[in-house]
């Protein structure tokens, strides 16, 4: 073997460790290295150079995470620690028959829904409230964001058909990838994401029923390539109605956690939004408390009053028979919605870092918790 053709063996070798940031595979895995060539140049000093010309055929043409890849392809060559290597990456996409047979090789190892298998590793969350404006969407993504922050692999599937939130509350404004019918989740502060509203628009209005609404849930778990997130949040509609029967009949091992406010009117609600567990093989997780208080002037004003997070949970933990905890108390913050309508999770720096503050630590300690086998 020559010189050159050394070179370009063991550039190969370290474009094993390149993973596609949205298929969560190497990029020689996926055949998108088409060719290395290596030219050796007049070498300055002891060490010798080389030219190294890398073709890479990627997905889909103009693929938004194409720099990332050729950063990284960049970065493995230049750290190549024997030779001076100058790198040049051509970028061009598949072929349609090579992008085909990639995607139904993918799609073969799927087949169904891939998070009900035996042995699967990914934690389900189902995030669920007995009535609207509880701050449920809130509470999921800022869960979300905690758990990407934290170092988890995370994905969420906005599975409010009706009052879809998450794109905004995440800035997300473009569609998902279609990848030859293969749809890439849209990743944004670290979470993979999918919603209706992300091809619905967020003004028009979603009214499925019975059969296309659980046929939703079934596309978004199928058809979507997730890879193999540690965990997945769903953010539920409000109440126990079709979309909440059809995640459990999908998904068996969903642990749901019930978010509520403090006043009665909530909480009684909130209640049967966990008995749902009764007909459906789900375990409720835990209960969130959210707007428990307002801080003002050092002092808590428990403005929609107190105990109803408590109250939930001493109820489902008495009905259902086995400990339903209070996982959490969140206070009534501006910046959870300010913050959020921007586009960021309120739980995230600017820099997307966990906040150090009082609202930063309970959602971690939040996010810990639910990873806590039980």
């Amino acid at each position: 073997m020559t010189d050159a053709r050394h070179i370009e063996a063991q550039i190969y070798e370290r474009l094993n460790k390149v993973i596609d940031p949205e298929l969560g595979r190497s990029i020689t895995d996926l055949g998108m290295i088409a060719a290395i060539n290596a030219v050796g140049v007049t070498s300055q000093g002891d060490m010798p150079s080389y030219d190294v010309t890398v073709h890479v055929e990627l997905t889909v043409e103009g693929c938004p995470l194409s720099q990332t890849i050729t950063n990284q392809i960049n970065g493995a060559i230049v750290s190549y620690p024997d030779a001076k290597l100058t790198p040049h990456i051509e970028v061009s996409s598949m072929s349609h028959d090579k992008l085909a047979d990639l995607v139904a090789g993918l799609k073969a190892e799927r087949k169904q829904n891939p998070f009900n298998k035996p042995g699967v590793k990914t934690r389900i969350f189902a995030i669920a409230s007995g009535k609207g404006g509880v701050g449920k969407s809130s509470v999921s993504a800022n869960l979300a964001a905690t758990f990407a922050a934290l170092g988890y692999d995370t994905a969420a599937i906005d599975a409010d058909i009706y009052g879809f939130s998450l794109p905004k509350l995440f800035g997300v404004h473009t569609q998902p990838t279609n990848l030859n019918g293969m749809l890439m989740p849209v990743t944004a502060w670290g979470v993979k994401l999918i919603s209706i509203g992300m091809f619905a628009g967020a003004d028009r209005a979603i009214l499925w029923r019975g059969p296309r609404l659980q046929r939703s849930l079934e596309q978004f778990l199928s058809d979507v390539w997730w890879g193999d997130p540690d965990v997945l949040l769903l953010d539920l509609a409000p109440g126990t109605g079709d979309m909440a029967i059809s995640v459990a009949q999908a998904l068996p091992n969903a642990e749901l956690v019930v978010v509520t406010t403090p006043q009665p009117s909530a909480s009684d609600v909130a209640v049967r939004s966990g008995l749902v567990a009764l007909q459906v093989p789900m375990k409720v997780r835990g209960v969130v408390e959210n707007m428990s208080w307002y801080e003002h002037k050092g002092e808590r004003l428990e403005i929609f009053g107190a105990g109803g997070g408590r109250r939930v949970s001493d109820q489902l933990t008495e009905t259902l028979g086995y400990d339903v905890s209070l996982l959490a108390q969140l206070p009534l913050d501006p910046d959870l919605r300010e913050v959020g309508e921007s586009g960021r999770p309120a739980v995230l720096n600017e820099d997307g870092a966990l906040r150090s503050d009082a609202l930063g630590r309970t959602f971690r300690e939040l996010a810990e918790g639910l990873l806590r086998s039980e």
